[in-house]
């Protein structure tokens, strides 16, 4: 399977979201990618930052989803959407899972939020598996990702051969250059992925914007833990990896002794 990570920059407006995520799809599709993840709250763009975000409406939301539809059918390629989404008992941080014809699968909310989202988001209850093309996979969004492992297992337990992993770390306006993937001195988040791949042996995919100075990059990791790809910090763009199923095999995940831990 070949998969594809995009790392778009904070959008301006939720058009000018739109306009990057087709250009990304389209560069996506041409590479024959299969299917391609955004960052976390890319639609109307994550809001706990220094930075304006549009006035999210759900009529605005929905039309939105409308066109990343399009989007996915016309290109016939399967898209992660993360966005926000109204829920009747508040706001949700949720990523869409839409199908190469333009159908929604459902979405994965975010369960765990961080202790700065409280006054934005209601955390999510469910977990879900999907599937594209045959292959199993799960999603976990930002810091869940990074420090609930729990979030990855589950989804390798139940046969995920990857985990996709929108998330937001970094900013436009100040912070460090890094300079080399996993370096020691950089932030932790890069490390936790590849421990996400390697403590249950599946791929983990990760998606974040493409920042000035982004705290990580957008990569691929392998079962073995090694990054098999990453895009160059701070560049607009989508990385394009194959997968091999046949190493994904979950074993790892599979040993846990879940009764030891209730």
């Amino acid at each position: 399977m070949k998969v594809a990570i995009a790392s778009p920059p904070f959008p301006k407006s939720i058009w000018d979201g739109l306009q990057w995520v087709e250009k990304l799809i389209i560069d996506a599709a041409d590479k024959q990618a299969e299917i391609i993840c955004f960052p976390e709250s890319y639609i109307p763009g994550y809001s706990g930052l220094d930075y304006k975000v549009e006035e999210r409406s759900q009529e605005k939301l929905v039309s939105a989803l409308n066109e990343v539809r399009k989007m996915a059918a016309a290109n016939s390629i399967s898209v992660i959407i993360p966005m926000d989404w109204y829920h009747p008992k508040g706001l949700l941080n949720v990523a869409h899972v839409i199908s190469n014809t333009g159908e929604i699968l459902g979405y994965q909310t975010k369960n765990q939020l961080d202790p700065t989202e409280d006054n934005i988001w209601i955390p999510g209850t469910e977990r879900s598996i999907f599937e594209i093309n045959g292959v199993k996979f799960g999603i976990t969004i930002c810091h869940e990702g990074f420090r609930y492992p729990e979030s990855v297992r589950w989804a390798a337990q139940r046969d995920a051969k990857i985990v996709f992993h929108p998330h937001c770390a970094g900013s436009d306006i100040q912070g460090v250059k890094l300079t080399e993937w996993g370096d020691k001195d950089n932030p932790y988040y890069e490390k936790a992925m590849m421990m996400r791949a390697l403590e249950n042996t599946i791929y983990f995919a990760s998606s974040n914007y493409a920042f000035h100075y982004p705290e990580s990059a957008s990569s691929l990791i392998g079962p073995d833990g090694a990054c098999i790809a990453h895009e160059t910090y701070g560049k607009i763009g989508v990385i394009v990896a194959d997968i091999d199923l046949d190493v994904a095999t979950g074993f790892l995940a599979k040993r846990f002794k879940n009764q030891l831990y209730v």
